[in-house]
């Protein structure tokens, strides 16, 4: 099993996890140039709110979609929209990705914006 399987395999478990709990998902989706987030439904077909470096009034302001203080305004914008659309808890998906790094400063900051998690 390589390094992406692998990591394919805890977020397939981690899903799993958080569809039997019927719980709203923050789902972090990484690449090495942009970062977004979405916040899906507990029956996760529906797309409650999203962000992401890639939207055009968030590329002006952001010098590199790949830092951690990119990844910190999104987890800012997605907590504010998440809030804006009613949901306040959610199950934080980091998409079988180490919390570390790009992942941790979305998820400090979507906390401090006021989500649950």
């Amino acid at each position: 099993m390589n390094k992406d399987e692998s990591r394919l395999r805890r977020a397939r478990q981690t899903r799993i996890r958080i569809a039997e709990a019927l719980a709203n998902r923050l789902t972090v989706i990484r690449s090495n140039c942009h970062i977004s987030a979405q916040v899906y439904s507990p029956c996760g077909t529906k797309v409650l709110a999203a962000a992401s470096t890639m939207e055009k009034d968030l590329r002006a302001a952001i010098k590199n979609g790949g830092s951690a203080s990119a990844a910190q305004q999104i987890g800012k914008l997605i907590a504010e929209r998440a809030v804006k659309a009613g949901v306040v808890d959610v199950a934080f998906d980091r998409s079988g990705h180490r919390y570390h790094g790009r992942i941790k400063a979305l998820a400090e900051a979507a906390r401090e914006a006021g989500l649950k998690f």
